[in-house]
C-alpha cells in the first residue's frame, strides 16, 4: 500500500468556466490556469502521482506545454492512473475536500465523485468529495479563489481489496 496527498489552488476570475471534478459549475467566475484549472483534479493528479513516485502534476503536464492549453483535468487523470498501472499500481481509492466560499459544492458533488472514479476505473463509492468553506478567513473565505486537497491509496497489482 502506497499513500500521496495533493493540494491545488487556482484563482477566480472573470471569463473563464468553473470547472470542478470535471463538472461546469454555473459561475460568474471560473479557475485561471493552463489547463481547465479544475483544481479538484489537479489534487487527486498530484495525490496519485505522489503514492507511485512519479513526482507532481507540473512535471507530467506542464503549463508552458501547448499540448494541455485548455486540457480537460480528467484526461489527465486517468493518464496519471495509466502512469501508476505501469508501475503495478492500482488506485484502491480517493478522499478529497474542495474549499471555496462559493458557489454550494453539494449539487454537484455526486457527478464529481462520478467523473473522478470514471477516469480512475474505479466504482463510485470509492472517491468520496467533502466540501467546506473557509469561514471568510484568507484568500478563499474572501473569494479570491478554490482550493483542494486530496488523498490517495494504491495498492500493488490489478485490484485494490472490496470495498
Amino acid at each position: 500500500m502506497r499513500s500521496g496527498i495533493g493540494f491545488d489552488f487556482h484563482r477566480l476570475v472573470e471569463g473563464r468556466p468553473l470547472v470542478l471534478g470535471g463538472v461546469h459549475i454555473p459561475c460568474s467566475r471560473g479557475l485561471l490556469g493552463h489547463s481547465d484549472a479544475d483544481a479538484l483534479i489537479h489534487a487527486v493528479c498530484d495525490a496519485l502521482l505522489g503514492a507511485a513516485g512519479l513526482g507532481d502534476i507540473g512535471l507530467h503536464f506542464p503549463d508552458t506545454d501547448p499540448r494541455f492549453q485548455g486540457a480537460s483535468s480528467l484526461r489527465l487523470l486517468a493518464t496519471c492512473r495509466g502512469l501508476a498501472a505501469e508501475r503495478g499500481l492500482t488506485v484502491v481509492n480517493v478522499d478529497a475536500v474542495i474549499l471555496a466560499e462559493a458557489p454550494r459544492m453539494a449539487p454537484y458533488r455526486l457527478l464529481m465523485q462520478t467523473n473522478i472514479a470514471g477516469a480512475l476505473d474505479l466504482p463510485a463509492d470509492r472517491v468520496n468529495i467533502k466540501a467546506t468553506t473557509m469561514e471568510a478567513c484568507g484568500p478563499v473565505g474572501r473569494g479570491e479563489g478554490i482550493g483542494a486537497m486530496a488523498t490517495v491509496l494504491l495498492t500493488a497489482g490489478e485490484q485494490g481489496p472490496a470495498a
